[in-house]
């Protein structure tokens, strides 16, 4: 096993840096709101069931409540309707949770526009530098939006024509999933789309085409900017729920230094 043992050596040794680029996970933590009449998830929150006590005098553990798409988290292409035929979360292919990661910075961008959409002539641009997007591996798209994530409203960044928040256009969601070969995109946002996208033809594009097509979401990604254009591995761990649309998910990245 002699990679898994350099592998480990590099680790010990600061050559390959891990990095968490998961959101702490509390009632603190900003969750999708939809209008009304549709449903809503909640909030993260522990509930205590004991703590040194009467109710367990040597144990502290608590009953947690959560939605599947809440904090950092894995959306399964049955999560929209596009996918409703194919994986669950739980069923999503072990070596896939371990894949290279393409990180396209448009942080000036975004600050200068929150409504900022990720075209394809961008993601062209962005391998004219660097190469080709990795086979089997993440598009994560860095915006600086987790620099909003300790603020619900400023995370949401919504006025009365909805939320205002960057994503990928129409046209960039459908080559992402039908022409690119990433497995999946990234995104520091509350869902893969824009805040915009539900007036977008189709509505929820990211969520519609990458879906649908089999591909997977990860979002509110934190640290993106400590990660190299190219070369880091993401570790993306969702819980195995059975029937389960998407997990909150544990999502960690080597770095070689």
């Amino acid at each position: 096993m002699t990679v898994l043992a350099d592998l480990l050596a590099a680790v010990a040794g600061g050559r390959v840096e891990v990095l968490d680029l998961t959101a702490p996970l509390s009632s603190q933590t900003p969750i999708l709101r939809l209008p009304e009449p549709f449903g809503q998830t909640v909030p993260f929150q522990l509930q205590e069931i004991s703590r040194y006590d009467d109710r367990g005098p040597a144990w502290y553990w608590n009953n947690i409540t959560t939605g599947e798409h809440t904090g950092t988290h894995f959306d399964a292409p049955v999560h929209w309707v596009s996918g409703r035929d194919q994986e669950d979360v739980a069923q999503v292919p072990l070596p896939r949770l371990i894949a290279p990661a393409a990180v396209v910075d448009v942080t000036e961008r975004a600050a200068a526009d929150p409504d900022f959409l990720l075209e394809i002539d961008d993601v062209k641009a962005w391998e004219a530098e660097h190469g080709p997007l990795p086979d089997g591996g993440w598009l994560l798209l860095r915006t600086g939006w987790d620099a909003r994530s300790d603020d619900q409203e400023a995370f949401l960044n919504a006025n009365e024509t909805g939320p205002h928040t960057p994503g990928v256009s129409v046209e960039c969601a459908r080559w992402l999933a039908d022409e690119a070969p990433v497995l999946g995109l990234g995104v520091e946002t509350v869902g893969t789309d824009a805040g915009a996208a539900h007036s977008f033809d189709p509505a929820f594009p990211c969520h519609s085409f990458l879906l649908g097509a089999g591909k997977y979401g990860l979002t509110q990604l934190q640290s993106l900017a400590q990660l190299p254009p190219t070369g880091a591995v993401v570790v993306a761990a969702p819980l195995p729920i059975v029937g389960g649309s998407g997990s909150p998910a544990r999502v960690l990245a080597l770095v070689e230094r």
